[in-house]
């Protein structure tokens, strides 16, 4: 177990605020958990992840930007555009599947009343 010391402390408080930078906020994370399925166009996955048109292009892009989604523009009439988790976006796997099982776990406190 490492010691906690003020450097350790201010350290880990830069890394978890750059992590909350990439990927925080409300869809993010709901949109790699959507895409973890597979490939997903664009009105499917605002239909999966239950967001606003508006609001997916822009996180898209966002996370597009930082390396963790990928998008192909379909040579298709219409033209469609099909977004798939990058490589890099497997780093947060262990993530995912942790923020899952608290989740689980909260949910389960809150119904039961505990």
């Amino acid at each position: 177990m490492e010691i906690h010391t003020e450097d350790r402390c201010a350290k880990a408080k830069l890394a978890i605020r750059d992590t909350l930078d990439v990927v925080g906020g409300k869809w993010k994370l709901v949109l790699l958990s959507v895409l973890r399925n597979g490939k997903r166009g664009f009105n499917e996955l605002s239909r999966q992840a239950g967001i606003s048109p508006r609001i997916l292009s822009k996180e898209l892009q966002e996370l597009e930007m930082n390396g963790l989604v990928s998008r192909e523009v379909c040579n298709t009439k219409p033209v469609t555009v099909q977004y798939a988790l990058t490589e890099y976006s497997k780093t947060l796997e262990e993530v995912l599947i942790a923020m899952e099982k608290w989740g689980n776990l909260h949910r389960q406190k809150v119904i039961s009343g505990n």
